[in-house]
């Protein structure tokens, strides 16, 4: 039954992951009616641990984008667009690095709950219906390899506000994008990538914390759920990733702010009322 369990939860992880739709609020959805029978700290590794599967599908999906070298006449070349991309993906990635780590408790004690997820669905659903509707920002950066330290810095501190759950990572990062001059295409590319580095130092910052309180040590269940939990995610990452990547060459992101507006009010009804 707990692996039928983890599989649900890769299944919610992998399709909120890359939609901006907030993933945090639907796990903590899917948290209240199914509860894996685990203790509290091993639950919020997995929660966070699961994201690696993700990780892994944006790495097979565009990795001729993302690896620096490859083969010319038997010699080993550097594409230096790809390293130049990586400098500013590292940009990017600054701000959250250095305010998560140094305020990951304070967030999770405090920000992690069901009226803060409630009304960050809200607001930046409502966010992303104005931004569409009025058009706001240039969208003259058509290609990722035209996009500069500055966007890159910009985009990284709107991932900020990605810290505060229910925001959505990505959403943030895109709605950053948009306003920053990025076309909608290249601002879901480049929240995909910057994906690499931020959900894996999240990953490792919430394994060294378990080691800490815990010890490295896992039951033959708890290794199951999280395998099928990363598993599950990725599977399902490849054909959201892929869906994501169609859907925006012909549509905007308006109905995902009002599935985040309609998600929100549930949330905060539900949690009001029961």
């Amino acid at each position: 039954m707990e692996i039928i369990k983890a599989i649900l939860f890769g299944i919610v992880e992998g399709i909120t992951e890359w939609l901006p739709v907030s993933s945090t609020g639907h796990m903590i959805l899917l948290d209240e009616f199914i509860k894996l029978d685990v203790s509290k700290q091993f639950y919020e590794l997995f929660e966070v641990v699961i994201q690696l599967g993700a990780i892994l599908a944006v790495v097979i999906i565009f990795w001729k984008n993302i690896w620096p070298f490859y083969n010319a006449r038997g010699k080993t070349r550097v594409n230096h667009t790809v390293i130049s991309l990586w400098g500013k993906i590292l940009v990017a990635c600054l701000p959250a690095a250095v305010i998560g780590i140094l305020f990951d408790d304070w967030i999770d004690a405090h920000l992690h709950n069901s009226v803060v997820v409630s009304l960050t669905l809200i607001i930046y659903g409502i966010i992303f219906i104005v931004i569409e509707s009025k058009n706001i920002g240039s969208r003259t950066t058509d290609d990722l390899g035209k996009i500069t330290y500055k966007q890159a810095l910009g985009v990284g501190g709107f991932q900020l506000l990605s810290l505060i759950p229910g925001t959505s990572r990505s959403g943030s990062t895109i709605i950053g994008g948009l306003l920053l001059g990025l076309e909608r295409s290249v601002a879901a590319e480049f929240t995909f990538f910057l994906a690499i580095p931020v959900m894996a130092g999240a990953s490792l910052l919430k394994l060294v914390k378990y080691v800490l309180k815990v010890g490295f040590t896992f039951s033959g269940m708890e290794l199951g759920i999280l395998a099928t939990g990363c598993i599950v995610s990725f599977i399902v990452s490849l054909f959201v990733i892929k869906f994501l990547l169609s859907y925006i060459r012909k549509h905007d992101f308006k109905v995902f702010g009002w599935y985040r507006i309609i998600l929100g009010i549930i949330v905060l009804l539900y949690f009001w009322l029961f």
